[in-house]
Order: C-alpha cells, then sequence, then structure tokens
C-alpha cells in the first residue's frame, strides 16, 4: 500500500513549510538592504546572491556531516536550535545590517573587493544556519532506507511550497503593508514557531512514514555518489544560469514592478515543488537513474531553447506575441497593487512564467526525487548525503549566476546564453549516453539543432518588447536590455528593460528638470545626475556657460552606446552634440552608491524621471536619499527631483527646509539655503542669447512656462513619506 505521512511527519512538514517561507524573506528583505551598501546592479546584486547561496552551501556541507554522528532525536534538536538560531538572528537582522553596517559602517564597503568580503561575512552566519536545516531534519526523520527517498521529497516539496509562499506574500502583503522592517519580524516569528514545534514533538517524531511494501530494500546506486555530487552540481550550474536568463525575459515581458521578482520566483517554486510531489509519487518506479536524470536536465534545456525559438518564429499577431505587443503600449504592469486587475496579474505573472518555465521547474523538482532514489540506502547517511548533494548543487548554482550574471549576459546575451546551455546539455547527453543508455544520443542531436535554431538577440527582444516596425535597435548586456524604436519622422522611443522611459529629440519635461535648477543657481560649476536615459534632463543641464561638468551616473551601460549609434545616424536633434560634449562625463555606476561613497560635492544634483513603480525606485524616493544628497551639495546648492507622489513631495520636503514647486507641483527644486522665487531674475538667465541658442527657442520657451509659476511647495501629509525600510510608494502601499 501506498507510504503514508505519520502525524510526527505532519508536523515536521508544518516547521520546515515555515523555514521555508521565512528564507525567502530574508532573501527578499536582506537583498534590498546590502543592495544600499553597493548599489543595485548587476554585480553587486550577483555579489549578494553568491554569497548568499555560498552560506547555505556551507552550513548544508556542514550539517551533513555532523548529522553522520547524532541520532534521531538529537538531529531533530540540532533542527529546532538552527531554527531558533535563525529567527533570533532575523529579529535582529535590520538592525544590523541597516542601522550598524548601513548607516554606521557603509565607508567600508567602498572597494569592490572589501565589499564582497563583508557580504560573504555579514551573511555568512544567517544562510549557514539556514542550510543547516535540511540535513539535520533528514537524519531526525528518515529511520527506514526503503522510505528515505519518499520521506526526504515530502520534506523538500513541502519546503520548496513554504518558499513560493514566502516569495509571493513579501512583495504584495509583508513589505507592502508593514515595511521591510515589518517583514522580517514576520519571517523570524515563522523561524522561532518552527523551532519550537520541533522542541514539542516526541521523541518518536523519527517514525516519518510508514514502511510500503513496494520499496525496495536498498536503492540501486549502480553508480559512485561523486558522479551524483558532479551531476548535481552540473544541474544547479543549469538551473541558476537558466534562472537568470528567465528573469531577464520577464523583466522585460512584463515591464518589471516591485512585485515582479517575488511573484515569478514564486512561479519557479511551485513548481519545482510540483515535481518534486510527481517524484514522491513514483519514485519506486525508476530503475535507471542516471538515464532518467540526463533526460531530464536534457528536457530542461530543450524547452528553454525551444520556447525562444517559438519567439522568434511565432507571427507577430499570434496571440501570446499580440498579447505583449497590447502590453506594450499600456501602463497596465506598472500598475500592480494599485488596481487590482485580476485578469492581469494573473497574465503577467501567472501565465508568463509559466508558460516560460513551469514544465522545467517540474523536471527539476523531479531531478531532486532521482537523485535520493539512486544514492540514500541507510538513515545514518541520510543527512550526510543530503549535505553534500544539497552543498554541489549550490556550489553549482553560485558559479551559473557568476558566469552567466556577470560574463555571458555580456559577452553573447540572453539567446546566445540559452544557445551555450544547449550545447553544455547536448555534452551532458553524450556522456550519459556512455556511461548509462545510448538512447541519451537523440537528446544531443535535438539540443543541438535547437541550440543553432534559437533567435538572435536582435529578433528576440524586439519580439519581447511588443515591437513590429523595422528599424528598432537593441542592445544588451549585463546591466540591462535597452531598445530604441522609431515612432515617427525623426521622433524615437527609449525602452529600458521593457519599459518606455523617454523619447528623442529632447523637449518637455525632462527639459524642464534639467534646465530649471541651472537657471535657478547663480553659477552651477558642477552637476551630478542620477540617470542618463535619452540624455535630456543632463543635456539640459548644461544649458549654462558657467557648468564646467556635468557628471551622469547611469547603471545600464547599453543606454549610452545605443544613444552613440542614434547619434551617428543623424535626425535625432542634439543628442550627438551632447555626448561630444567635452562636459559630460559618464559613470557606469548605482547613482546613489556612487554619491554615497563619493567624496566630490556638487552645485546642482538632478534625478532624471523614474517611475516609482520602478524595482528598487524606493531607494531614490526615500527620505534618507534625499538627505544623503543635501550633504553632497556645496554652499548654496539645489538639488531637483520629478514629484509624481505626494509621498515623493513630502519626502523631499523633510529633507529640504526650503523647496520650490514648478510644472504645477510635478518638479521640485530644494536647497539648505533660503531659496527665494525670482521669476524676472530667472527670466533674464533663461533669456541669455547663448542659453536660448543651446537649448532652442520653442524649448525655452516651454521651460520658461514651467518655470513661471513656482512657489513655495506645501511641506505634504505628516507621515506620508518614503524610507528606505518602508518604500511605500514602491511598492503602491495605501
Amino acid at each position: 500500500m501506498p507510504a503514508r505521512p505519520s502525524a510526527p511527519m505532519v508536523a515536521a512538514a508544518i516547521a520546515f513549510f515555515a523555514s521555508g517561507a521565512a528564507a525567502l524573506v530574508y532573501q527578499v528583505a536582506w537583498q534590498r538592504i546590502l543592495a544600499l551598501q553597493t548599489g543595485v546592479g548587476i554585480y553587486s546584486i550577483a555579489l549578494i546572491v553568491a554569497a548568499f547561496l555560498a552560506g547555505l552551501g556551507v552550513g548544508s556541507e556542514l550539517a551533513g556531516r555532523l548529522s553522520a554522528r547524532l541520532g534521531a532525536r538529537a538531529a531533530l534538536r540540532a533542527f529546532a536550535a538552527v531554527e531558533l538560531a535563525v529567527g533570533v538572528f532575523g529579529l535582529a537582522s535590520s538592525r544590523i545590517y541597516y542601522d550598524w553596517l548601513y548607516v554606521h559602517l557603509g565607508w567600508l564597503y567602498a572597494s569592490a573587493g572589501r565589499a564582497a568580503v563583508l557580504h560573504l561575512a555579514s551573511l555568512g552566519l544567517p544562510t549557514a544556519l539556514m542550510g543547516m536545516s535540511l540535513p539535520f531534519l533528514v537524519r531526525a526523520m528518515v529511520v527506514d532506507g526503503r522510505t528515505a527517498p519518499r520521506t526526504i521529497g515530502l520534506l523538500y516539496g513541502i519546503n520548496l511550497l513554504g518558499a513560493s509562499a514566502g516569495a509571493l506574500l513579501t512583495p504584495w502583503v509583508l513589505i507592502r503593508m508593514f515595511g521591510i522592517g515589518g517583514a522580517l519580524v514576520a519571517a523570524a516569528a515563522a523561524n522561532i514557531a518552527a523551532g519550537l514545534l520541533a522542541l514539542v514533538m516526541p521523541a518518536s517524531a523519527g517514525a516519518a512514514v510508514e514502511a510500503d511494501a513496494t520499496a525496495e530494500p536498498r536503492a540501486a546506486i549502480g553508480h559512485p555518489l561523486l558522479l551524483w555530487v558532479l551531476l548535481y552540481a552540473l544541474s544547479g550550474f543549469c538551473a541558476l544560469a537558466l534562472e537568470m536568463v528567465w528573469f531577464r525575459i520577464i523583466d522585460v515581458t512584463v515591464k518589471a514592478t516591485a512585485f515582479t521578482f517575488g511573484s515569478v520566483l514564486a512561479v519557479y517554486l511551485a513548481g519545482s515543488a510540483l515535481g518534486t510531489f510527481a517524484g514522491v509519487a513514483t519514485v519506486f518506479r525508476i530503475t535507471r537513474p542516471v538515464t532518467v536524470f540526463v533526460a531530464c536536465q536534457c528536457a530542461i534545456l530543450a524547452y528553454a531553447a525551444a520556447t525562444l525559438f517559438a519567439v522568434g518564429a511565432l507571427p507577430p499577431d499570434h496571440a501570446p506575441l499580440s498579447w505583449i505587443a497590447e502590453l506594450a503600449r499600456s501602463p497596465r504592469s506598472y500598475e500592480q497593487g494599485a488596481r487590482w486587475d485580476l485578469g492581469s496579474v494573473a497574465f503577467l505573472y501567472g501565465a508568463v512564467p509559466a508558460a516560460l518555465y513551469g514544465i522545467p521547474t517540474i523536471l527539476m523538482g523531479y531531478s531532486f526525487i532521482v537523485l535520493q532514489r539512486a544514492v540514500q540506502d541507510d538513515p545514518r547517511t541520510s543527512g550526510r548525503k543530503v549535505g553534500m548533494l544539497q552543498a554541489a548543487n549550490i556550489a553549482g548554482c553560485v558559479a551559473g549566476s557568476l558566469v552567466v550574471g556577470l560574463g555571458t549576459l555580456t559577452w553573447i546575451g540572453s539567446a546566445g546564453s540559452i544557445r551555450m546551455l544547449a550545447v553544455v546539455g547536448a555534452v551532458l547527453a553524450l556522456v550519459g549516453a556512455r556511461i548509462a543508455s545510448r538512447h541519451l544520443l537523440v537528446p544531443a542531436v535535438v539540443l543541438v539543432a535547437l541550440a543553432a535554431a534559437v533567435p538572435g538577440n536582435d529578433r528576440l527582444w524586439p519580439r519581447l518588447h511588443g515591437l513590429a516596425a523595422p528599424g528598432v535597435m537593441v542592445d544588451e548586456d549585463a546591466t540591462g536590455v535597452v531598445a530604441l524604436a522609431p515612432e515617427g519622422p525623426g521622433v524615437w522611443r527609449l525602452f529600458v528593460n521593457g519599459r518606455s522611459h523617454s523619447t528623442l529629440p529632447f523637449g518637455g519635461l525632462h527639459t524642464t528638470l534639467g534646465a530649471a535648477p541651472a537657471i535657478v543657481h547663480p553659477a552651477p560649476e558642477r552637476v551630478a545626475v542620477v540617470g542618463l536615459g535619452s540624455g535630456d534632463t543632463a543635456w539640459a543641464a548644461a544649458c549654462r556657460r558657467a557648468t564646467r561638468s556635468v557628471r551622469v551616473f547611469e547603471i545600464c551601460a547599453p543606454e549610452h552606446r545605443l544613444l552613440r549609434r542614434l547619434g551617428a545616424m543623424g535626425g535625432s536633434g542634439r543628442l550627438a552634440a551632447f555626448l561630444d560634449d567635452p562636459r559630460l562625463d559618464l559613470v557606469l555606476a548605482d547613482g546613489r552608491n556612487a554619491l554615497e561613497r563619493g567624496d566630490e560635492t556638487y552645485d546642482l544634483i538632478e534625478m532624471d524621471a523614474l517611475p516609482p513603480s520602478s524595482p528598487y525606485s524606493g531607494t531614490l524616493y526615500s527620505v534618507e536619499f534625499f538627505q544623503m544628497c543635501a550633504g553632497r551639495l556645496r554652499p548654496g546648492g539645489l538639488m531637483c527631483t520629478w514629484a509624481p507622489t505626494i509621498r515623493v513631495r513630502a519626502s523631499f520636503a523633510e529633507a529640504f527646509p526650503y523647496v520650490l514647486e514648478m510644472a504645477d507641483g510635478r518638479v521640485l527644486v530644494g536647497s539648505r539655503s533660503p531659496l527665494p522665487a525670482d521669476p524676472a531674475l530667472w527670466k533674464s538667465r533663461l533669456d541669455q542669447p547663448d542659453v536660448r541658442a543651446y537649448l532652442g527657442m520653442t524649448r525655452a520657451d516651454r521651460v520658461w512656462a514651467h518655470m513661471a509659476g513656482a512657489r513655495p511647495a506645501s511641506r505634504g501629509i505628516a507621515g506620508e513619506t518614503n524610507h528606505d525600510l518602508d518604500p511605500r510608494d514602491e511598492f503602491n502601499a495605501r
């Protein structure tokens, strides 16, 4: 008869569900806090993720070794201890990572090498403790080698479901409603509850699953454990490499918001959980583990390549691509959390990721069970084997994330990365054919064919932007995907990671954001601009002859390259002249981090317009960011920002005692010194021949139309502000 979970197993499953949910809350929350130290660019995030995974791997290996020396009861107590320890750390983590490491010791992160070491050190303890939980719990719950794969699979699948729930709840509920600090308290409560539940479980908790009469006395290993370590490490490499590419495709396709990462990660984890449960139900039917495992990896990679082939091959009016094109013309994906369009949410964050990687993640989960079927044969070594294999898998994950995130996305782009992984799969299939089954030659041939059929980036990205017009230009590297699309004679629209940012030629509110503070300031010699965009804001900021340098901090490198290409084509207004202006100093960096770590001061600091729904926009619309910028101003210096919400206005006003609003409140100019409205003086500066010649008569008149009605800004509504740990606008909090 089929195996049936015991009461202790149910309790262990509840505890491990809570543990998995907490782990994903920590990952999202800690990543946001630690990104303040080193920026939100791909290299910074890759280091943080690698440090997080490395800690998990070390903990898994260490606990695996320790578990072999423990009995079931002692292992259960060890599991309880690590859960309680993680919970205690979670309660203190906001103070440790933000109040201490960021506010008081942020200067330690000035160099990349030191920052990498500090990320490893600060994440090492809690993530190692998290990595210990599975080996200890496996040792506690597995008492019969016949049922070990099923017991381990049930625990692992439940943990993945918890992680999926945590990934989903973090953006939609926890951070949105309670801020990052509140989310961490909830995660800590889950860990503590899991630890307490484990402590009160009976000593007989090891009787996890009743024996299954169909189970064999021993697992049919047939191959050395080292082979499985290597196979599972390669599986981890491919899984994280694919995840990097899949999440980039999702970001561009749905026009990412603060809700995107957690939502699509939840689908990824849920798919893995489903695959694990499918494996639990069929585990004892697996008689040739190597063949099945390799076939699963080949199928995962083949599906990934086939999906991109379909995107390139389908006609633009086919349903999936037509939906993407419709989405590109609407703001629906920008409004999640503010407008509860369930159909839009289901399509963007359910159907799209499920179509892209639903089947592969199910196969990933199933592969875990195949692995356990192959190696588990003794309760005493169950935790040791799980720990060793998980550590190998995590090491592969770290390698995959770094190779693709820091290498191939820049060298060969997303399409090239998938093509490379398909070739890796073909090699794996050939190895499998040699050591296990000649039938694996078939997937080898299929993968090579699919690798050749994957469309190039020039075809892939216009399709995923919903752009069908000829002449679209795209560029991609590790820092992002940028597209320039023609919209009419001489008119171009700039897209960054799928989002429309601005248009060319220069004009409109971006010009006012750049020019207005330059006109208000008596002599703006040194200017800093956060964000390049189309170049409009930075170009307009250089309209005064007194300006000697305009330093632009841009996190997405392809923007500058594409603008250069467009400028070289001519017909883009003053773009080419601006890019050749010797006063322009373009710095590829996270603007907030670069300003904070640098020692330069400026006459003007300006923020290029950024939609508050953009991921990580909360770091640029917080009271703390505006206060930091105030500290980087020279005497009499000004800061200018777009003010799309009431909270941005209130946050800016809290940082600057003197604020003027222009353009019906959409543009704010702040200073620490008195800032009187003097339209007559401003008009005289704007009417200088050199200023009008630089801006052009029409643009100068538009700037004046926005400046003429300038007035002292209201202070906003008390309490309605954005903070680093409570980015309310970014998450559309009420």
